[in-house]
Protein backbone atom coordinates (compact mmCIF):
# COMPACT_ATOMS: atom_id res chain seq x y z
CA UNK A 1 0.00 0.00 0.00
CA UNK A 2 1.13 3.83 -0.83
CA UNK A 3 -1.63 5.44 0.08
CA UNK A 4 -3.74 5.76 3.21
CA UNK A 5 -6.71 7.72 4.07
CA UNK A 6 -7.61 8.70 7.20
CA UNK A 7 -10.52 10.48 8.61
CA UNK A 8 -9.86 13.03 11.72
CA UNK A 9 -10.78 11.14 14.92
CA UNK A 10 -14.27 12.58 16.89
CA UNK A 11 -14.48 15.79 17.16
CA UNK A 12 -15.92 17.89 20.50
CA UNK A 13 -18.72 19.02 17.79
CA UNK A 14 -19.26 15.49 16.88
CA UNK A 15 -19.56 14.33 20.56
CA UNK A 16 -21.98 17.29 20.87
CA UNK A 17 -24.20 16.23 17.57
CA UNK A 18 -23.51 19.80 16.03
CA UNK A 19 -23.38 20.28 12.05
CA UNK A 20 -19.08 21.06 12.01
CA UNK A 21 -18.60 21.74 8.76
CA UNK A 22 -15.58 24.30 8.16
CA UNK A 23 -16.15 25.47 11.80
CA UNK A 24 -12.49 24.90 13.08
CA UNK A 25 -13.12 22.62 16.18
CA UNK A 26 -10.53 20.18 17.85
CA UNK A 27 -10.58 17.07 19.06
CA UNK A 28 -12.89 15.06 21.76
CA UNK A 29 -10.73 12.83 24.06
CA UNK A 30 -11.88 9.78 22.33
CA UNK A 31 -11.06 11.60 19.00
CA UNK A 32 -7.54 11.73 20.34
CA UNK A 33 -7.60 8.24 21.50
CA UNK A 34 -8.50 6.92 17.79
CA UNK A 35 -5.81 9.34 15.78
CA UNK A 36 -3.10 7.46 18.60
CA UNK A 37 -4.62 4.16 17.67
CA UNK A 38 -4.75 5.01 13.63
CA UNK A 39 -0.56 5.81 14.17
CA UNK A 40 0.20 2.39 16.12
CA UNK A 41 -1.90 0.70 13.07
CA UNK A 42 0.48 2.33 10.53
CA UNK A 43 3.12 1.56 12.84
CA UNK A 44 2.08 -2.05 13.15
CA UNK A 45 1.86 -2.24 8.85
CA UNK A 46 5.40 -0.54 8.53
CA UNK A 47 3.48 2.35 6.66
CA UNK A 48 6.23 5.53 7.16
CA UNK A 49 4.46 8.55 4.79
CA UNK A 50 7.24 11.04 3.68
CA UNK A 51 4.21 13.27 2.97
CA UNK A 52 1.32 13.87 4.95
CA UNK A 53 -1.89 15.70 3.51
CA UNK A 54 -4.73 17.74 5.71
CA UNK A 55 -6.94 20.35 5.32
CA UNK A 56 -7.15 23.37 6.97
CA UNK A 57 -8.69 22.40 9.60
CA UNK A 58 -7.29 21.63 13.49
CA UNK A 59 -9.45 18.65 13.47
CA UNK A 60 -7.48 17.07 10.60
CA UNK A 61 -4.19 18.53 11.82
CA UNK A 62 -4.42 17.54 15.18
CA UNK A 63 -5.52 13.80 14.30
CA UNK A 64 -2.25 13.66 11.48
CA UNK A 65 0.12 14.99 14.00
CA UNK A 66 -1.21 12.42 16.59
CA UNK A 67 -0.59 9.73 13.57
CA UNK A 68 2.92 10.96 12.95
CA UNK A 69 3.68 10.77 16.92
CA UNK A 70 2.85 7.32 17.43
CA UNK A 71 4.44 5.89 14.07
CA UNK A 72 7.89 5.97 15.74
CA UNK A 73 9.49 7.04 12.55
CA UNK A 74 13.48 7.93 13.09
CA UNK A 75 12.79 11.44 12.27
CA UNK A 76 8.83 13.08 12.07
CA UNK A 77 10.21 16.08 10.66
CA UNK A 78 11.23 14.77 7.81
CA UNK A 79 7.44 13.67 6.72
CA UNK A 80 6.40 16.62 4.73
CA UNK A 81 3.43 18.23 5.41
CA UNK A 82 0.89 20.07 3.15
CA UNK A 83 -2.30 21.94 4.04
CA UNK A 84 -5.01 21.92 1.25
CA UNK A 85 -8.29 23.91 1.88
CA UNK A 86 -9.97 21.40 -1.08
CA UNK A 87 -9.55 18.65 1.69
CA UNK A 88 -11.82 20.54 4.28
CA UNK A 89 -15.16 18.71 5.31
CA UNK A 90 -18.31 19.76 3.27
CA UNK A 91 -19.75 23.41 4.11
CA UNK A 92 -23.01 23.01 6.04
CA UNK A 93 -23.97 26.65 5.53
CA UNK A 94 -25.90 28.10 8.05
CA UNK A 95 -26.67 24.83 9.90
CA UNK A 96 -23.10 24.62 11.25
CA UNK A 97 -22.92 25.14 14.83
CA UNK A 98 -26.99 23.71 14.85
CA UNK A 99 -27.93 20.49 17.10
CA UNK A 100 -28.66 18.00 14.79
CA UNK A 101 -31.66 16.72 16.42
CA UNK A 102 -32.81 20.47 17.28
CA UNK A 103 -32.78 21.29 13.53
CA UNK A 104 -34.48 18.05 12.67
CA UNK A 105 -37.39 19.16 15.23
CA UNK A 106 -37.90 22.17 13.60
CA UNK A 107 -37.28 21.62 9.95
CA UNK A 108 -38.56 18.04 9.73
CA UNK A 109 -36.97 14.64 9.46
CA UNK A 110 -37.41 14.61 5.27
CA UNK A 111 -35.94 17.89 4.78
CA UNK A 112 -32.99 17.48 7.23
CA UNK A 113 -32.46 14.23 5.42
CA UNK A 114 -32.16 15.65 2.48
CA UNK A 115 -29.78 18.56 3.13
CA UNK A 116 -27.83 16.02 4.38
CA UNK A 117 -27.86 13.05 2.25
CA UNK A 118 -28.72 13.72 -0.79
CA UNK A 119 -25.82 14.12 -3.85
CA UNK A 120 -27.18 17.50 -5.32
CA UNK A 121 -28.82 19.00 -2.04
CA UNK A 122 -27.03 22.36 -1.15
CA UNK A 123 -27.87 23.53 2.65
CA UNK A 124 -29.18 26.92 3.58
CA UNK A 125 -26.33 29.21 2.66
CA UNK A 126 -24.06 30.73 4.98
CA UNK A 127 -25.00 35.06 5.52
CA UNK A 128 -22.25 36.69 3.44
CA UNK A 129 -19.78 38.25 5.82
CA UNK A 130 -20.79 36.29 8.76
CA UNK A 131 -18.58 34.36 10.84
CA UNK A 132 -19.35 31.19 8.84
CA UNK A 133 -17.81 32.99 5.47
CA UNK A 134 -14.51 31.38 5.04
CA UNK A 135 -14.08 34.51 2.63
CA UNK A 136 -13.53 36.88 5.46
CA UNK A 137 -11.25 34.35 7.56
CA UNK A 138 -8.08 35.22 7.70
CA UNK A 139 -7.04 32.18 6.93
CA UNK A 140 -8.06 31.56 3.99
CA UNK A 141 -6.39 34.56 2.74
CA UNK A 142 -4.66 34.10 -0.43
CA UNK A 143 -6.76 31.81 -2.22
CA UNK A 144 -7.90 33.06 -5.39
CA UNK A 145 -10.87 30.67 -5.22
CA UNK A 146 -14.35 32.14 -4.01
CA UNK A 147 -15.01 30.14 -1.41
CA UNK A 148 -18.20 28.36 -1.02
CA UNK A 149 -21.22 29.49 1.93
CA UNK A 150 -22.38 25.75 1.50
CA UNK A 151 -22.19 23.22 -0.39
CA UNK A 152 -23.73 19.90 -1.71
CA UNK A 153 -21.81 16.24 -1.82
CA UNK A 154 -21.44 17.01 -5.33
CA UNK A 155 -19.92 20.22 -5.01
CA UNK A 156 -17.23 18.66 -2.96
CA UNK A 157 -16.94 15.96 -5.33
CA UNK A 158 -15.46 18.63 -7.83
CA UNK A 159 -13.86 20.46 -5.70
CA UNK A 160 -11.21 17.47 -4.99
CA UNK A 161 -11.22 15.96 -8.16
CA UNK A 162 -8.10 18.08 -9.29
CA UNK A 163 -6.82 17.61 -5.70
CA UNK A 164 -6.94 13.56 -6.13
CA UNK A 165 -4.84 13.95 -9.09
CA UNK A 166 -2.02 15.66 -7.12
CA UNK A 167 -2.52 13.09 -4.57
CA UNK A 168 -2.56 9.77 -6.73
CA UNK A 169 0.89 11.13 -8.57
CA UNK A 170 2.13 11.45 -5.01
CA UNK A 171 1.27 8.45 -4.01
CA UNK A 172 2.65 6.51 -7.52
CA UNK A 173 5.82 8.19 -6.25
CA UNK A 174 6.15 7.80 -2.31
CA UNK A 175 3.70 6.64 0.74
CA UNK A 176 1.21 9.01 0.77
CA UNK A 177 -0.81 9.81 3.76
CA UNK A 178 -4.21 12.02 3.72
CA UNK A 179 -6.12 13.12 6.85
CA UNK A 180 -9.26 14.49 6.08
CA UNK A 181 -13.32 14.05 6.81
CA UNK A 182 -16.12 12.36 6.38
CA UNK A 183 -17.16 13.87 3.19
CA UNK A 184 -14.23 15.00 1.80
CA UNK A 185 -13.20 11.24 1.98
CA UNK A 186 -16.44 9.74 0.36
CA UNK A 187 -15.89 12.32 -2.26
CA UNK A 188 -12.67 10.53 -3.32
CA UNK A 189 -13.65 6.92 -2.82
CA UNK A 190 -16.66 7.88 -5.23
CA UNK A 191 -13.77 8.79 -7.56
CA UNK A 192 -11.58 6.10 -6.67
CA UNK A 193 -14.23 3.38 -6.61
CA UNK A 194 -16.25 4.46 -9.31
CA UNK A 195 -19.50 4.51 -7.43
CA UNK A 196 -22.43 5.82 -8.75
CA UNK A 197 -24.14 9.54 -7.25
CA UNK A 198 -26.87 6.86 -5.68
CA UNK A 199 -24.62 4.33 -4.69
CA UNK A 200 -22.10 6.76 -2.38
CA UNK A 201 -25.00 8.02 -0.17
CA UNK A 202 -24.85 4.81 1.52
CA UNK A 203 -21.40 5.04 1.88
CA UNK A 204 -20.14 5.89 5.82
CA UNK A 205 -16.11 6.52 6.97
CA UNK A 206 -15.64 5.58 10.24
CA UNK A 207 -13.30 7.96 12.28
CA UNK A 208 -10.09 6.67 13.07
CA UNK A 209 -9.25 3.97 10.94
CA UNK A 210 -7.22 3.97 7.62
CA UNK A 211 -8.14 3.16 4.62
CA UNK A 212 -5.36 1.91 2.04
CA UNK A 213 -5.35 1.13 -1.32
CA UNK A 214 -2.05 0.55 -3.46
CA UNK A 215 -2.02 3.09 -6.59
CA UNK A 216 0.19 2.49 -9.74
CA UNK A 217 0.58 4.29 -12.80
CA UNK A 218 -2.27 2.22 -14.90
CA UNK A 219 -4.91 0.81 -11.42
CA UNK A 220 -5.99 1.74 -8.14
CA UNK A 221 -5.80 -1.28 -6.26
CA UNK A 222 -8.28 -1.09 -2.54
CA UNK A 223 -6.93 -3.05 -0.13
CA UNK A 224 -9.47 -1.49 2.23
CA UNK A 225 -9.82 -0.55 6.00
CA UNK A 226 -6.95 -1.90 8.52
CA UNK A 227 -9.17 -2.97 11.26
CA UNK A 228 -9.77 -6.60 12.05
CA UNK A 229 -13.52 -7.28 10.26
CA UNK A 230 -15.55 -7.73 13.07
CA UNK A 231 -14.49 -4.68 15.16
CA UNK A 232 -14.91 -2.66 11.56
CA UNK A 233 -18.38 -4.06 10.93
CA UNK A 234 -19.38 -2.87 14.64
CA UNK A 235 -17.61 0.39 13.85
CA UNK A 236 -19.39 1.25 10.36
CA UNK A 237 -23.12 0.19 11.76
CA UNK A 238 -22.54 2.34 14.98
CA UNK A 239 -21.12 5.33 11.94
CA UNK A 240 -24.33 4.24 10.08
CA UNK A 241 -26.84 4.21 12.78
CA UNK A 242 -25.00 7.82 13.91
CA UNK A 243 -26.17 9.08 10.34
CA UNK A 244 -29.72 7.98 10.37
CA UNK A 245 -30.42 9.28 13.15
CA UNK A 246 -28.10 12.49 13.62
CA UNK A 247 -25.95 12.44 10.70
CA UNK A 248 -22.08 11.60 10.76
CA UNK A 249 -20.75 14.79 9.31
CA UNK A 250 -17.51 16.68 10.77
Amino acid sequence: MNLVFVRHGQSIWNLENRFTGWVDIGLSDKGQEEAIQAGRTLKDRNFIPEICMTSFLERSKSTASLIIENLNCEDPLEIERKEIWQLNERHYGSLQGLNKLETTKKYGEEQVHLWRRSFTTVPPLAEPGSEYDPNTNLVYKGIDNELPLGESLKDVVDRVSITLNDILESAIKTNTLVVAHGNSIRAMVKILDDLSDSEIVDVNIPTGIPLAYNITESSVEKIGYLEDEKILIKLQKEVELQSKLNGEEG
